[in-house]
């Protein structure tokens, strides 16, 4: 199982932060939308794929020591063409050697710029007494400054994804507010559900961070995600 091989991978290389391609993998497994994300780990390998995937694309660096990409210059939206990823590519990799001299960069990971939608986040943390918790709330500056966000202990029924979603004080931005498109409320509440089975089953991981999510109308899509892995 691919999960196993991520995870047996990470404790021999005796890290417990997943990149962000090695944990879209696994949720991806655990049947959760991500957008497709894939290493290259020269200029000539980001230019192929970006070609393949198709543009606009998304490069960012891919490296278990280095945390915050966007702070860094380590993230690069909107890319329409191979001089744009060219020129990317080389800005990237040059202020990870200037801020982070010390870091193992594995390469850059492509990803094809996914639609904007009303962003989301879920997550999964594990409290001391409780086990792991559950959480979802709206992106953006409602989590950073509203903190609008519902917890639930795993594993979930149907009843506590609806009351997750539904419990929020920002869901009317949900429900399509002043014009907005209404988003698909129960494929977002069929992700919770499958990442409550997914970490019921799943031993060893301490914290899952899926931000953002972007919600459609019709599904919804993880754009960025980071997994950490218990100690020992």
């Amino acid at each position: 199982m691919k999960v196993n091989e991520i995870l047996d991978k990470a404790r021999a290389e005796k890290r417990t932060i997943l990149t962000e391609i090695e944990a879209k993998e696994i949720l991806e497994e655990a049947g959760i939308n991500c957008t497709r994300t894939i290493l290259a780990a020269s200029k000539e390998q980001a230019v192929a794929l970006s070609e393949e995937i198709g543009y606009p694309v998304v490069l960012k660096i891919s490296s278990v020591d280095i945390t915050h990409k966007s702070d860094l210059g380590g993230v690069k939206v909107n890319l329409n063409s191979r001089e744009a990823v060219e020129t990317a590519f080389d800005d990237i990799m040059s202020a990870a050697k200037a801020k982070h001299p010390d870091a193992n960069v594995e390469g850059i990971s492509v990803q094809r710029m996914a639609t904007a939608g009303l962003e989301v986040i879920m997550g999964m943390t594990r409290d001391p007494s409780f086990g792991p918790v559950l959480m979802f709330g709206l992106g953006g500056v409602f989590v950073e400054v509203l903190k609008d966000v519902a917890f639930r202990i795993v594993p979930l029924e149907k009843i506590d994804a609806t009351e997750m979603v539904s419990q929020i004080k920002g869901k009317k931005l949900l429900e399509g507010y002043r014009g907005q498109p209404r988003v698909d409320v129960p494929f977002l509440e069929q992700m919770l559900l499958n990442l409550s089975a997914f970490i019921e089953k799943t031993d060893g991981i301490a914290e899952i961070d899926m931000n953002p999510v972007f919600a459609y109308e019709d599904g919804a899509v993880v754009v960025d995600a980071r997994m950490i892995l218990e100690e020992n």
